[in-house]
């Protein structure tokens, strides 16, 4: 119990403000009941003296022999309880009045009723005086009632009982109202700040308060609002940075994909080169006709001479990234001098070339590698397409988009190397494709430089041959 209390602010003003409270009001209570009686008895004092003073001046004005109404008249005085007279001797005299002649005496009167004595307080004073007819100083003594007083203390002491009920109640009421008033926004602020501690930041404090904790609360709430909205950036910063990280440890694997492929497909005509240089060199067998090797190696050379060039455009994207600079100029002036400069290559398949193009389009982007993606596309399409077949080069705008597709008839991809066509190296048929003189990094290059454009190249077999579109 103690120590669940000592863990309870609320517990704790409420026992500090309830035992406050009782030790006032308890406190209050024995200074009223001390100070009232003492201050009627005061009063009831003063009065007695003022009373005996004014019949002991009418006294000394009279023979003894004629004081008796005097003292009759004195002693009728309800607040009067009793008169007793000296001589010069110390010694008590009858007073001179009828009742003291019938044997009345105060002194028996105060003493017989004892219990009366006790239950009712007296107050008493006594005077020198000497009357008209003698010089001898006598004493009177001044016994006045304090019945008032008596009923005064007895009704304190009748209600203690209930008051002490009523104090504590009203003191336990109080203490909780007070504790509930105090307390009630530390312990919500507490809350708050637990939940604060979790990072918990879904919670709003009422603030309607104008006190120091109405600031306080307002505070919270506008600390948990600039606190929300720093975790939620700090949260977005950090996804952004994982998916950047990822994106890094993901293009960086490609990077290392990627050279370990270049240095294995560089190895290879290289060491064709190499060997028919020996082989030419030493004149072994048929390298001996140098003119027929010659030739060959050229070939390879100009094969490893494309891939270089391919490298070398992929090292520009990597190191120009999205900050590569972009042109407003036309496709289709690009893709016709192209087809002109092919022309040879063209006529020798016998292959129909169908244009679905207008007189312009300008679209925005890097001329130079916009000019390497139209020439691979439509390159690949030339290369790999049968004699005598049809190439469908069609181009328009919709939307504000070029949407440009390039088709070769006669020959079909297999549907399980399509995913595959735009990874680095990668050749649907290796002995066909090292024939026709390709890379491997052509359609890769321009899937890199579409992407860097924000488009995308995609492909599909048609009814009667391969397409390859995009839209940027």
């Amino acid at each position: 119990m103690i120590r669940k209390v000592k863990s309870s602010l609320f517990a704790k003003v409420f026992f500090i403000t309830a035992a406050m409270l009782l030790c006032v009001s308890l406190l209050v209570y024995g200074l009223l009941a001390w100070l009232m009686p003492q201050t009627y008895s005061n009063r009831l004092n003063a009065a007695l003296d003022e009373r005996a003073r004014t019949f002991i001046s009418e006294l000394e004005q009279v023979a003894f022999s004629d004081s008796g109404s005097l003292f009759d008249q004195f002693r009728q005085n309800p607040e009067i309880y009793n008169v007793e007279l000296y001589d010069g001797d110390g010694l008590q005299m009858p007073l001179p009045t009828k009742k003291a002649d019938d044997g009345w005496n105060g002194m028996i009167a105060l003493y017989e009723g004892g219990d009366s004595y006790e239950s009712s307080p007296v107050l008493s004073a006594d005077y020198y005086f000497s009357f008209s007819d003698s010089n001898v100083r006598y004493m009177l003594i001044v016994y006045g009632t304090a019945e008032q007083v008596a009923e005064l203390r007895q009704a304190f002491r009748r209600i203690l009982p209930p008051l002490l009920f009523a104090i504590i109640a009203v003191s336990f009421a109080a203490s909780w109202l007070y504790s509930h008033l105090i307390t009630k926004p530390v312990l919500e602020i507490s809350r708050i700040s637990e939940e604060m501690s979790e990072l918990h930041l879904e919670w709003q404090l009422d603030g309607s308060r104008t006190d120091e904790l109405g600031t306080l609360e307002k505070s919270l709430n506008l600390l948990s609002h600039n606190l929300s909205a720093a975790l939620s950036d700090l949260q977005d910063a950090n996804k952004k940075l994982e998916d950047d990280i990822e994106r890094e440890k993901k293009l960086e694997q490609a990077r290392t994909d990627f050279f370990s492929a270049v240095s294995h497909e560089l190895k290879t005509p290289i060491t064709v080169i190499k060997g028919q240089l020996e082989g030419m060199l030493l004149g072994i067998g048929a390298y001996k006709d140098h003119g027929k090797y010659l030739a060959r190696s050229l070939e390879v050379a100009n094969t490893l001479e494309a891939m270089v060039q391919e490298i070398l455009t992929i090292s520009r994207l990597d190191a120009a990234g999205a900050d590569f600079k972009k042109d407003n100029f036309d496709c289709v002036q690009v893709i016709r001098r192209y087809l002109s400069e092919t022309e040879d290559l063209m006529a020798e398949k016998d292959l129909q070339i169908c244009l679905d193009l207008p007189a312009s389009i300008f679209i925005n982007g890097n001329r130079m590698l916009m000019e390497k993606v139209f020439s691979n596309l439509i390159g690949n399409a030339v290369k790999y397409s049968p004699s005598g077949a049809a190439i469908r080069i069609s181009g328009h705008m919709e939307s504000g988009q070029l949407e440009f597709s390039v088709e070769n008839t006669g020959t079909h991809i297999p549907d399980e190397s399509i995913p595959k066509l735009f990874d680095a190296f990668y050749r649907v048929e290796q002995s066909r494709s090292r024939k026709t003189g390709g890379s491997g990094l052509g359609l890769y290059v321009t899937q890199r430089i579409l992407r860097q454009h924000g488009s995308e190249c995609m492909v599909c077999n048609t009814a009667s041959g391969v397409r390859f579109s995009f839209k940027i």
